[in-house]
């Protein structure tokens, strides 16, 4: 007769708000935020949906802890970084986390958002400009058009019916349809986008510098 040692079943991982976040980032990233519920939130961390509200007080709360973990990770200007390298730095590395997580940007535009990260990230964003000689006015209107450029460059890319790749393939399929002799600029740019001497592909640095360089004229203005 054999002996069996019984087998202990592993320890599940407690609960927490950083558990319930992550999964919570994790199922938004996969599905968007519509379909995040909180019953499919208990299922997918193995507990009844009641569970969650000891640690979370409802979707809203979720929704306001996930968008503060996906600002978490851009990048935030340096004490002793010229402010424009930081800026470039900052919208850049923005544009790049939100295009991670692609129900974010729209969050960010709709709510009130105050969590640590946010306010670490505006707060560091005002020092540089402050540091850097802009007035508080100033500060506040170069980041509010920072960032505008930054979401409404972002929602386009997402929301754009064609990936790069297939901006040729479109010039062709619907330039033949314009009444000839009409827009010739648009005929003009299409027929670069289909030899190959123009991609076509929106570039948001151009954006960005352009905001940029205006702002340094603004700095230098007496």
């Amino acid at each position: 007769m054999s002996s069996q040692t019984p087998t202990t079943p592993a320890a599940r991982e407690p609960l927490s708000v950083e558990r319930v976040l992550r999964a919570a980032l994790a199922l938004a990233d996969a599905g968007g935020t519509h379909g995040l519920t909180m019953r499919g939130l208990g299922q997918e961390l193995g507990v009844e949906a009641m569970s969650l509200y000891k640690h979370v007080a409802n979707k809203d709360a979720i929704l306001d802890g996930i968008v503060d973990l996906v600002v978490a990770e851009i990048a935030l200007p340096a004490p002793d970084e010229d402010w424009r390298a930081a800026m470039r730095r900052r919208g850049i590395a923005a544009h790049q986390v939100l295009l991670r997580h692609p129900w974010a940007c729209a969050l960010l535009m709709s709510r009130p958002t105050v969590g640590p990260a946010m306010l670490n990230y505006v707060d560091s964003t005002l020092a540089s400009l402050r540091r850097a000689g802009f007035t508080v006015a100033q500060a506040d209107h170069a980041a509010n058009a920072m960032d505008s450029h930054i979401y409404g460059f972002t929602l386009q890319k997402l929301n754009s019916p064609f990936d790069p790749d297939q901006y040729a393939e479109a010039a062709a399929t619907y330039l033949p349809q314009l009444p000839p002799g009409s827009y010739p600029h648009i005929v003009e740019m299409a027929t670069q986008v289909m030899a190959g001497e123009y991609d076509g592909v929106i570039d948001f640095t151009f954006g960005l510098d352009l905001t940029l360089n205006g702002l340094e004229r603004l700095l230098r203005t007496p």
